[in-house]
């Protein structure tokens, strides 16, 4: 009788285990279908190509002749300045800054853009409303500094909420803005290949370009922007996807006899550029390379070896040796022969405010 009762014992103790073990994993299963469903009913699915609205009025001209200023810049979201490493690139940090970082380094930002004082600047990821900066709109920020530019911006990263990892990135609403102190026409943002498929894809970029237009006066041509970010983390076949569709837009323009300014982080380096001062460390993100005799037509290739446009963020800049940081030259721009470039430099400013340094071009369109 004694032994019938312990059995009994026994087999209701592992019975009531398995109920418990079994409603975990229902309720785990229950939490990732759900999450799977709300990001698949939240998805952002852009069109292959969307308008992007002009907002401001700067009522500036340009004319062939004139000479402009123009720069590129990566602001890491206001969010990874010198103090910040980041899980993606082999760091340990999430949340990189908190509320009053991001608004030290957005004035950073702002500050040094006012000091460079360009005609057209392109921005790579800008927030406007996404819990890794906290919610802060930094597009508005920057409009509200720079009054007399008109903006478009275009989202390549919207996400209600990303749960990855621990503790989770949350929602996303980020993008490119492209600002001029000239009258732009409406612009048109168009979709760059995803290399990466569902269920990956929902909580991913959708890389792109964000095109802009300024009437060249006295011509029938245009100066054409096209700013960019293209991909990151795929296995180089996004990078070769995305920049062939690149040159397609780039030919496109050409073909017109435009003027034509592309710019952005590449996150691939050009292969007439000098990297001898940055040599690849073993276990760091590399960055891809675009062979320029790949792409058709005349372009002028421009990256500034004389100072990194990135760095890596597999630990904290501030108080490592920078002598033996990871340095990367990843940002640049891709320039039509109608244009004389007169000056390429990148802005050594200490990666202070952002993992990424300005690049500033100066350029005249030819008579």
């Amino acid at each position: 009788m004694a032994k019938h009762f312990k059995e009994e014992k026994k087999t209701g103790f592992f019975g009531t285990l398995l109920k418990f073990i079994g409603t975990i994993l229902l309720i785990v299963v229950l939490l990732v279908g759900g999450m799977i469903g709300f990001l698949s009913a939240t998805e952002f699915k852009p069109d292959d190509a969307m308008a992007a609205d002009v907002e401001g009025t700067a009522a500036g001209t340009v004319a062939a002749g004139d000479k402009l200023r123009v720069v590129s810049w990566n602001i890491g979201y206001g969010a990874l300045g010198d103090n910040a490493d980041f899980f993606m690139d082999g760091g340990k940090m999430v949340n990189t800054a908190d509320e009053s970082r991001v608004n030290t380094n957005m004035e950073g930002i702002i500050s040094e853009l006012s000091a460079l004082a360009p005609d057209i600047f392109f921005l790579q990821e800008a927030d406007k409303d996404s819990s890794r900066s906290h919610h802060i709109n930094e597009l508005a920020l920057i409009q509200d500094n720079f009054a007399d530019y008109c903006s478009a911006f275009a989202n390549n990263f919207k996400v209600a909420f990303l749960p990855y990892p621990v503790p989770p990135i949350g929602k996303v609403d980020s993008g490119i803005a492209t600002f001029s102190r000239f009258a732009m026409a409406d612009g048109v943002r168009y979709q760059l290949p995803i290399p990466f498929s569902w269920p990956i894809r929902m909580a991913n970029l959708k890389r792109c370009v964000l095109e802009t237009r300024i009437p060249v006066e006295g011509t029938d041509k245009e100066l054409v922007l096209l700013n960019l970010h293209l991909e990151a983390y795929d296995d180089g076949s996004g990078k070769l996807a995305q920049t062939k569709a690149l040159e397609g837009l780039l030919l496109a323009e050409q073909a017109k006899g435009n003027y034509i300014i592309a710019g952005g982080d590449f996150n691939q380096i050009f292969s007439n550029a000098d990297t001898t001062a940055y040599p690849a460390q073993e276990g760091k993100w590399q960055a891809g390379e675009i062979d320029i005799t790949s792409i058709e037509g005349n372009w002028q290739f421009l990256m500034d070896s004389a100072a990194p446009s990135c760095r890596s963020l597999d630990k904290p800049y501030a108080g490592a040796d920078a002598a033996t940081f990871q340095y990367y030259l990843i940002d640049g721009f891709i320039v039509s022969d109608n244009i004389k470039v007169n000056k390429v430099e990148n802005q050594n400013i200490g990666f202070v405010s952002s993992d990424h340094n300005p690049v500033l071009i100066e350029i005249e369109l030819n008579k």
